[in-house]
């Protein structure tokens, strides 16, 4: 009887540390991959730039202010990109243009869900009418026009000239968190280096948009289609 007890106890320490084991095996290995999948700290400022230039698809709530010689106009936007070229963007804010979406398949800009007459839109909405103010719009640039990476006051940023012959749209600086690689801020520059876009990444996801959540959402009927 003696014995059996002594079996049974040390067949129990003997679980007890296996299961631990297993435990401790399972909780490190899980550690890793969410340490390689959300930090990147330990980067060098290349991979850095093969993350950013590499994007697959976003999804993002930003805030938008636009600087002209007259005004300053805020938006707050939702914007979705799933690559190679599908694209949309819905305003939140203002109200008196809430709900004014424009996607882009990759050949025409659709305008929907709206009462604005589009020479009203073009008019008074420019930068909301064309991909400039998307991220997949400052990758194409920086692909095109060579641009730089760099660190200062421990940000990553990445800038680039848009050579589009406007110098209104002259200069991109997009700024990188350096604990995940996700963008914080995109600066837009007119020719003389003044901020003349600055949106704000208030949540942004990174490459886990499928392409059917992106043409599922808000699909409405089309009020104008740009070629």
């Amino acid at each position: 009887m003696q014995k059996k007890s002594i079996r049974k106890i040390i067949f129990l320490i003997v679980s007890v540390i296996l299961i631990l084991l297993f435990f401790i095996i399972f909780i490190k290995n899980n550690y890793k991959k969410l340490e390689m999948g959300n930090n990147m700290s330990n980067k060098n400022i290349e991979e850095f730039e093969e993350y950013i230039l590499n994007l697959s698809s976003y999804e993002a709530k930003v805030s938008v202010t636009v600087q002209s010689n007259k005004n300053i106009n805020e938006y707050v936007l939702i914007q979705k990109y799933k690559s190679p070229n599908l694209s949309k963007q819905i305003v939140l804010e203002p109200s008196n243009i809430e709900g004014l979406e424009i996607s882009y398949d990759g050949y025409k800009i659709k305008i929907n869900n709206t009462k604005l007459k589009l020479n009203t839109v073009y008019e008074n909405y420019e930068y909301i009418a064309n991909n400039s103010l998307c991220l997949e719009a400052f990758i194409e640039d920086y692909k095109k026009n060579n641009g730089k990476i760099y660190e200062k006051d421990e940000k990553i940023i990445l800038e680039t000239e848009t050579k589009q012959g406007n110098n209104y749209i002259y200069n991109k600086k997009l700024y990188l968190n350096k604990k995940d690689g996700t963008p914080s801020k995109l600066l837009i520059e007119d020719i003389n280096g003044k901020n003349i876009v600055y949106i704000l990444y208030n949540e942004i996801k990174l490459n886990n948009l499928k392409e059917e959540d992106l043409l599922a959402f808000k699909t409405i009927k089309s009020n104008a289609i740009l070629y």
